[in-house]
């Protein structure tokens, strides 16, 4: 009961907390951005590795000023905190992973492509392993024939949590570098091809 209880308060009280947290981060922060000066009207698939994943909004929000996003988060507890969190920017939220309904997550994810909705994922999520590509990104933009931006984002001054996604917190009154890349078409390549261009692009400025 008293488990129940605490749940409830923390989905009540978190997620705001959290939202307020990343948009002071982001606003104590200096911003670099190496990034197209544009991506296309067309809807896209925006990746970054799970460990990344903290201040990814302003990486979406740089290219679409009203949100039309869904993000697949996974289907548990922590995930509900990230869901919750994320709707304070606007976004919207697939819920299911690779472990767990991972066919519901997969199909409802390839109808908002189709619809026209962007699309957000961690190809390494949720539980890893850290920076491997699981099949679902690729499935989802060859299915749905929408393209690819890959996303690192690097502070200069971090907190990491020793968890398996070295989840990075940046500190206030540094530098956050994002690098966005150009629209990537992965529609013509086999399954390991895709992945191996995916990695390596998410790992492009990894120290």
């Amino acid at each position: 009961m008293l488990k129940k209880i605490s749940r409830k308060l923390a989905l009540y009280l978190l997620p705001f907390i959290g939202s307020v947290l990343i948009k002071i981060l982001y606003k104590t922060n200096k911003k670099v951005f190496h990034a197209p000066q544009e991506l296309s009207d067309e809807n896209f698939i925006m990746a970054c590795w799970h460990g990344e994943l903290l201040m990814i909004p302003y990486a979406y929000l740089k290219y679409r000023k009203t949100p039309h996003v869904k993000l697949i988060i996974s289907d548990h507890f922590d995930g509900t905190l990230i869901a919750k969190t994320l709707s304070y920017f606007g976004f919207g939220t697939i819920r299911g992973s690779s472990r767990r309904n991972a066919a519901r997550a997969l199909l409802q994810a390839i109808k908002a492509l189709k619809e026209g909705c962007d699309l957000g994922i961690t190809p390494d999520g949720p539980k890893g392993p850290r920076h491997e590509v699981a099949d679902g990104i690729i499935v989802m933009a060859q299915k749905a024939d929408v393209k690819i931006t890959l996303v690192e984002i690097k502070p200069s001054s971090f907190w990491q949590l020793n968890s398996w996604d070295k989840f990075v917190i940046p500190k206030p009154f540094g530098t956050i570098t994002y690098y966005i890349s150009d629209l990537i078409d992965i529609g013509g390549l086999e399954l390991e091809e895709a992945r191996t261009l995916i990695k390596e692009g998410l790992l492009k400025h990894e120290q």
